[in-house]
């Protein structure tokens, strides 16, 4: 009787824990790369560019991808199916400043529903262009549940790590004569 006792309270001593977290979240990366912001925005502008950058492109091989709305920049929708890793969600393009910033709206269906904001900002620099990839959002529970667990900032800054690193490569290659 005892132990379960203690089962239980340490059950509503983590539940209590997680509530206490932030209702409010952000991750953020940023990568100096050389090339114009011209260079760079083409390639984050345009969801039929990211198969070649994004490393959640990488998750799945076989994900099922559709496109929508505009071609690019406003009102481009991009949406995906994938395996477990992956999930499935959609991303729309709501606002672009031309070489200077684009926020999407992403939304999870599955594994679980979340809808969040992502941001690139492009920063010219004398050698190029300060990119900065960041993703935010309200906090519901079970997130901030999952949150004790797993270390979200570390595991989706990775991959925009991973991803701002392969944009680079892209957008310092040289152009084909």
């Amino acid at each position: 009787m005892m132990i379960i006792a203690i089962i239980l309270l340490l059950i509503v001593a983590l539940l209590l824990f997680a509530a206490t977290r932030p209702d409010d979240f952000r991750i953020e990366r940023s990568l100096q790369i050389q090339a114009r912001p011209e260079q760079v925005f083409s390639l984050i502008n345009d969801f039929h560019e990211w198969e070649a950058w994004s490393p959640w492109e990488k998750v799945d091989p076989a994900v099922k991808r559709s496109y929508s709305g505009s071609d690019a920049g406003k009102g481009a929708i991009y949406a995906w199916q994938g395996n477990k890793q992956l999930g499935e969600g959609r991303m729309e393009i709501l606002e672009t400043q031309p070489y200077t910033l684009m926020r999407i709206q992403i939304s999870f269906i599955k594994p679980f529903k979340a809808q969040n904001t992502i941001e690139f900002h492009l920063v010219p620099k004398a050698d190029g262009t300060e990119v900065s990839e960041s993703m935010f959002g309200r906090s519901n529970f079970i997130s901030k549940l999952m949150g004790v667990f797993c270390n979200m900032d570390k595991m989706v800054g990775s991959k925009f790590d991973e991803g701002l690193r392969s944009l680079k490569d892209i957008a310092e290659k040289p152009a084909s004569a």
